[in-house]
């Protein structure tokens, strides 16, 4: 079912009657089963849509619109699909009690894929789902492979009804869909023959793959589930390794596209350089970790001549282990541009264990041991990526009550030049 959660002001659903509540069935005679079908089906501009208020009156509204005009309504969020694989190496099995309640959620739903970028395992869709994502060209996918061979897959994915991922990309390739892939590597189950056959199929299937990225297995203290190899920066060598000769081969025949990467976590955890911005095009899964600490490079680099003179100003900048090493060259050069004193604040994550070091997963109980009494700093930074669109920590700390409770200003902040051309300029006056 689809329901209205909000109507705008001064709207067509407004003007026609449309309340928070109503109850939206079908669109020209078409059903609508979830929010897809309202996005793709209400996009003429002449509709018929039958509706119950929430007095339970049914309604048929009659609408005429032009040039695209949005009829101004919010849907409430729809049910996920979850999933059903039991994957070792997956991060909710890997939580804790007492965080955000919808981390605990295990999603496996292709469309958040189409709609968010979530990645999706494609384990769970039926034949509509198919005939779906190809009427409304639900392009491009994540595609969470991990391995195209159907074995090795059954037993990553804990499932053995798990289907054949070449056969569902074929069939979805042939209609005009294109992906972005990943794999999660664990040592001895999908590295080395494996991922080799996974980038080959992957590779034959043409401009469909749009790209291909290769992350090492990242476990908490809390996995009960993992039984596998643990990674290592030998293994992770190896894999860049192999990652580099495909990318390689990519360059040369797909007029300079990498197509595929390792993530930035297998080159700090094989202590290589990272490559430069050339290397990761337009950057298409920098949420899944591919690229983002050269991008923060470049964005440093870009912004240093926009920054104010803080001289003397006393800055503390709190991170995770990972990015412990990359900083001081970072904070060298802001420093040079702008007169501040900046201390790094690598901060271990004490609620996932020491083998988690990314820094966006650092917690509010870690913000708060890193910076409580630190009367000494003018201002601290931390990394944006810890909080979430209500501004909350994982363990579910409100960032706005925490911050009170510190002796200096503290700002989330994604690459030091949103906040210092800012908030420090103006603390500076």
């Amino acid at each position: 079912m689809v329901r209205v959660a909000r109507v705008y002001p001064q709207s067509i659903a407004e003007e026609i009657g449309i309340v928070p509540g109503t109850e939206l069935h079908s669109i020209n005679g078409r059903a609508i089963g979830d929010f897809l079908d309202w996005e793709f089906l209400s996009a003429e501009d002449e509709l018929i849509v039958e509706a119950r208020q929430p007095n339970g009156e049914e309604v048929i509204y009659e609408i005429g619109r032009s040039d695209g005009e949005s009829l101004g309504l919010a849907l409430e969020p729809p049910n996920v699909r979850r999933c059903a694989n039991r994957c070792e190496f997956c991060f909710i099995e890997g939580l804790p009690k007492g965080l955000r309640k919808n981390l605990y959620i295990r999603d496996d739903d292709y469309r958040l894929s189409f709609t968010y970028g979530n990645f999706a395992t494609l384990s769970n869709v039926k034949e509509k789902d198919i005939a779906r994502i190809l009427e409304y060209r639900l392009s491009p996918l994540y595609v969470s492979v991990h391995a195209t061979n159907w074995e090795a897959r059954k037993i990553l994915l804990n499932n053995p009804r798990v289907p054949d991922i070449i056969g569902q990309l074929t069939r979805l390739a042939h209609g005009g869909i294109q992906f972005h892939c990943q794999m999660v590597v664990v040592p001895g189950l999908n590295d080395g023959d494996v991922l080799e056959e996974s980038l080959s199929d992957l590779w034959n299937l043409g401009d469909a793959v749009i790209s291909a990225a290769v992350v090492p297995v990242g476990l908490t203290q809390f996995s009960h589930l993992y039984s596998g190899e643990s990674m290592n920066a030998s293994k992770a060598r190896e894999l860049i390794v192999q990652v580099d000769r495909w990318s390689d081969r990519a360059r040369r025949e797909r007029d300079g596209d990498t197509w595929v990467f390792g993530s930035d976590e297998l080159y700090l955890l094989a202590g290589a350089e990272l490559p430069g911005a050339d290397h990761y095009g337009d950057f298409a899964q920098i949420e899944n970790g591919i690229g983002s600490i050269t991008q923060l490079r470049v964005r440093v680099a870009e912004g240093l001549s926009d920054l104010p003179r803080l001289d003397g100003m006393r800055i503390g900048i709190v991170t995770g282990k990972a990015m412990a090493g990359l900083m001081p060259d970072l904070l060298d050069k802001i420093a040079a541009a702008t007169g501040a004193i900046f201390e790094l604040i690598p901060t271990e994550n004490t609620l996932f264990g020491p083998t988690i070091t990314t820094a966006g997963l650092l917690v509010g109980a870690d913000i708060a041991r890193a910076l409580n009494g630190r009367v000494d700093l003018d201002l601290a930074l931390i990394p944006g990526e810890t909080i979430n669109e209500d501004r909350v920590f994982l363990d579910d700390v409100s960032f706005d009550e925490l911050r009170e409770t510190f002796p200096m200003p503290v700002h989330p902040s994604y690459d030091f030049i949103d906040i210092l051309g800012s908030e420090a300029l103006a603390l500076a006056a």
